[in-house]
């Protein structure tokens, strides 16, 4: 998610960027960036087509459930809670939100729905710089092989991801498709 979702990548977007004093330990807070405003209208009209099938359906629905077929039922509650359910997940992914928090050699990533922490995960790295931003490509660059002008623009460059050492493994943070920005983050991290 993290090539949809960015984390700021200077410590000047004060607003995305916390620094906690605990104890005598500093705690750098980093929380990932909403979604543009353009996603927002394509959710829009999301519900909009939602709502017109949810009325051209509701009628349907309602018969289905005065029949005694349970399998009527079953495809009558099946459409009936799709409909109700869709709304609210793609709402979730407008209120998601991923913090990297670190201090020290701990580094805590906390995921979050509505502003509700569901998920969290305590790394222990190895040292307190043990970050790393690698390359990563899955599939042949076809275009490049080529080498033709006219397939430039169809060149996959792939993209990067932030990895943190610890028990020598590699535990993936975060992605991104510009490495300058992964590594502005890697520095601020390596900071605390």
């Amino acid at each position: 998610m993290g090539l949809m979702y960015l984390f700021p990548s200077s410590e000047e977007e004060n607003e995305r960027i916390e620094i906690l004093q605990i104890t005598d330990r500093k705690t750098l807070v980093l929380k990932t960036w909403g979604l543009p405003l353009v996603f927002w209208g394509y959710l829009a009209a999301s519900f909009v087509v939602l709502a017109s099938m949810w009325l051209a359906s509701r009628s349907a629905i309602q018969k289905l459930l005065t029949y005694e077929d349970t399998g009527l039922w079953a495809l009558a509650y099946l459409v009936q809670y799709t409909l109700i359910l869709s709304p609210i997940i793609l709402l979730g992914f407008f209120f998601y939100e991923k913090q990297i928090r670190k201090s020290g050699t701990d580094l805590k990533l906390v995921y979050k729905i509505f502003f509700i922490p569901f998920y969290s995960r305590l790394i222990q790295l190895d040292s307190k710089d043990a970050l790393s931003v690698d390359h990563f490509m899955d599939s042949p660059n076809m275009a490049k092989i080529h080498s033709s002008s006219e397939l430039k623009q169809f060149e996959n460059r792939g993209y990067f991801e932030l990895f943190a050492k610890s028990g020598g493994k590699n535990i993936l943070i975060d992605r991104h498709s510009r490495k300058a920005d992964l590594i502005k983050i890697k520095n601020m991290l390596d900071k605390y």
